[in-house]
């Protein structure tokens, strides 16, 4: 007897998960703790001068580094996840991963974005 695809996805939902993302051996995802320590009241600076400001009221902000905004609400999962969903409607997943020295934003489309810098919000 064969067993349907549907099911043996639903008793492995974290093992098909983690296979969704651009990940390599030594990504190391964000704890819950971690993730609400170096996102929540700051904003994260990318290579591109593009800024991800994750604010404590829920708040996110995502300022392209030669200009224009997207807003939305961001809510934190487990295992290094970040979803916002932005005014428009739209959502997006990214996994926040420590990469040696260095944290790293993965997007749901496996785009990695390295963090040049963590900044406090004033």
């Amino acid at each position: 007897m064969r067993t349907p695809l549907a099911i043996i996805l639903c008793a492995f939902p974290t093992l098909v998960a983690a296979s969704d993302w651009n990940t390599r051996a030594d990504d190391q995802p964000l704890s819950t703790a971690e993730l609400r320590e170096q996102l929540v009241g700051n904003t994260l600076v990318f290579f591109d001068n593009g800024q991800s400001v994750y604010a404590v009221n829920g708040e996110y902000s995502y300022t392209y580094g030669e200009g224009g905004t997207w807003l939305g609400h961001y809510e934190l999962k487990e295992d290094g996840v970040a979803c916002t969903t932005f005014v428009t409607g739209s959502t997006r997943c990214d996994l926040i991963v420590q990469s040696g020295t260095r944290m790293i934003l993965i997007t749901e489309d496996g785009l990695r974005f390295p963090i040049r810098d963590i900044i406090p919000i004033k």
